[in-house]
């Protein structure tokens, strides 16, 4: 087959991924995309600030809680940065999470994972299951 038309059937087939990612995706996180966000900043550490969306916490279909969040990793001041969106997953009972968007990009097949000691994501699970409680 010429480069051309491995490239032509490449390219539908990322199209195709990427309307179906759009329309499974929609229903789910579509309140994180449509309106003001509420953001939350939990207490920097050294490594950084983040915050979360109070406005786009949902249960999923699974009964877990969604969450749109934003990183600022700590720079020098002379380099500022945007950082980075996620859409989190999150497990409260086992204080779990997992990442199923970065800057809008899906991350298929996220494993579950603890904080691991990181301060900031562990603030997040536990301000965000509190907030899905009140």
């Amino acid at each position: 087959m010429p480069v051309q038309s491995w490239r032509r059937l490449l390219s539908n087939v990322l199209v195709a991924i990427g309307c179906l990612l759009a329309i499974t995706l929609s229903d789910v996180h579509s309140s994180a995309l449509a309106g003001p966000v509420d953001w939350h900043e939990v207490e920097a550490t050294a490594d950084g600030r983040q915050w979360w969306d109070a406005g786009s916490v949902r249960r999923d279909r699974d009964g877990f809680l969604t969450v749109l969040s934003r990183f600022t990793p700590e720079t020098d001041k002379d380099t500022p940065t945007l950082g980075s969106l996620y859409v989190m997953q999150i497990d409260c009972d086992q204080k779990l999470f997992r990442d199923q968007q970065v800057n809008g990009l899906p991350r298929w097949g996220a494993k579950w994972e603890p904080a691991g000691g990181d301060g900031l994501i562990e603030r997040v699970i536990d301000q965000v299951c509190l907030a899905d409680l009140a």
